[in-house]
């Protein structure tokens, strides 16, 4: 799916396994385009909830968002309600889990031709793991997996994960944890902290007959064509631009307050600077803050970029030349307490665009220390004064026209490849 990060640390790997020799047969839902490189089979999820999703995308691919869109999707919602409540009222796990019922039946007579060596889960959906938890029990065949984002969602730093959660969606994916470092030969989290807490909960983890974990930093592929670095252009404005998601925990209204101590300091900075948000729609906090301050000309808006039918150019083509002439790049980390267990992907892209970045980040040393050694500005999450201290620096190096230069050091795929690669071949 263009511009999705999920499907983006997938699909950048491709090229780099191809190379290696190694030929997939992809399982994938509906939801995004077909790759038509190897057998890539896409499926429905068998639950009314998971299905209403997955058909809503489906028919916007097909037919857009007018009026098929509204007609076909309004009626499958009032045929399927029903039964989507029994499903919450006796499952409550969110809706994507029915997809693991196709992925193993279709995978389970796929293996039996003996056309399949190993099973490679991938997710964010923690469906794809349960579906390769199922194969690896049914057919025996080598496991590996890859966790994009923790399966326990620790609540604070004391807070090891060990207590069964009360929601059944979250309690499940507690189990599916321990079944992974169980039933898997290989699987990795993509930080330091994330494989740590995995470890503590599950210390049969790298014990033998268990499997073996180990970090994967996921990295990004330029995302098209890039400028020529050096010689930044500098403006009317301060451009600081956002690129993601955006919720109550990781907002905007953060940088809002601290734009309001700035120009009590300095007035005629409420000239100048402008922020910026792509991809989302704004959270219900950076919403009240604007209202509140009266900054609707400050912080706009964009939306998220779609593919241009003009230009031809791709909605992650276009997000790479708006990076590209920001000022600053906001890195909004969160303040949850899983984000010790998480790194943004946006960041890899960030790395990218070669622009100085703003972390905003939160108990992740890891984070951190990527940001310093490549010259950037930080700040704490939940930290008023120190997020205030950075956008007064910010404002203060683009008036002398001297931003941080930041060291030219992306992430790519490559290297995320080449260790996988490396911990099978040497361990296998």
């Amino acid at each position: 799916m263009d511009g999705r990060a999920a499907s983006l640390t997938i699909t950048d790997k491709i090229p780099y396994f191809l190379d290696a020799g190694i030929k997939p047969t992809v399982f994938s839902a509906i939801t995004g385009l077909k790759d038509h490189r190897f057998p890539h089979k896409q499926f429905l999820a068998w639950g009314p909830a998971a299905f209403r999703f997955d058909f809503r995308h489906w028919i916007a691919n097909q037919y857009g968002r007018g009026f098929i869109y509204k007609l076909l999707t309004r009626t499958v919602s009032i045929v399927l309600a029903p039964l989507i409540g029994l499903e919450k009222l006796f499952l409550g796990y969110s809706s994507q889990w029915s997809w693991a019922i196709p992925a193993f039946v279709r995978g389970y007579f796929l293996i039996r031709t003996g056309k399949i060596d190993v099973i490679y889960s991938i997710g964010s959906a923690w469906s794809a793991h349960l579906a390769g938890v199922w194969l690896k029990k049914a057919t025996g065949l080598p496991l590996i997996s890859e966790v994009h984002d923790p399966l326990v969602i620790r609540q604070n730093p004391n807070d090891q994960g060990f207590e069964k959660p009360k929601n059944r969606d979250a309690r499940f994916r507690h189990y599916l944890e321990a079944q992974l470092c169980k039933y898997s030969d290989y699987v990795w989290w993509f930080t330091d902290g994330a494989l740590h807490y995995a470890k503590v909960r599950n210390p049969n983890l790298n014990t033998p007959g268990n499997a073996h974990g180990f970090v994967v930093m996921p990295g990004a592929n330029p995302p098209g064509e890039l400028l020529p670095r050096g010689g930044h252009r500098y403006g009317q404005y301060l451009n600081l631009c956002h690129f993601g998601s955006l919720a109550n925990d990781r907002s905007l209204s953060t940088v809002l307050k601290a734009a309001h101590t700035l120009f009590q300091k300095y007035p005629e900075a409420r000239n100048h600077l402008r922020i910026h948000e792509y991809g989302a729609a704004l959270d219900s906090l950076s919403i009240d803050a604007t209202k509140h301050y009266g900054y609707a000309d400050v912080l706009l808006a964009h939306g998220r970029l779609e593919k241009d039918a003009a230009t031809g150019k791709s909605g992650r083509e276009r997000v790479a030349e708006k990076m590209q002439e920001a000022d600053v790049l906001i890195l909004l980390h969160g303040d949850d307490e899983w984000c010790a267990e998480y790194i943004p992907s946006k960041f890899y892209d960030y790395l990218w665009a070669g622009r100085p970045i703003w972390g905003i980040t939160h108990r992740n040393p890891q984070l951190d220390q990527m940001l310093l050694d490549r010259k950037s500005y930080l700040s704490a999450a939940g930290g008023e004064e120190d997020i205030a201290l950075a956008l007064e620096r910010i404002w203060l190096d683009w008036q002398k026209k001297q931003l941080i230069e930041p060291l030219w050091n992306p992430v790519g795929v490559d290297q995320a490849v080449a260790a996988i690669l490396a911990h099978v071949q040497t361990e296998g």
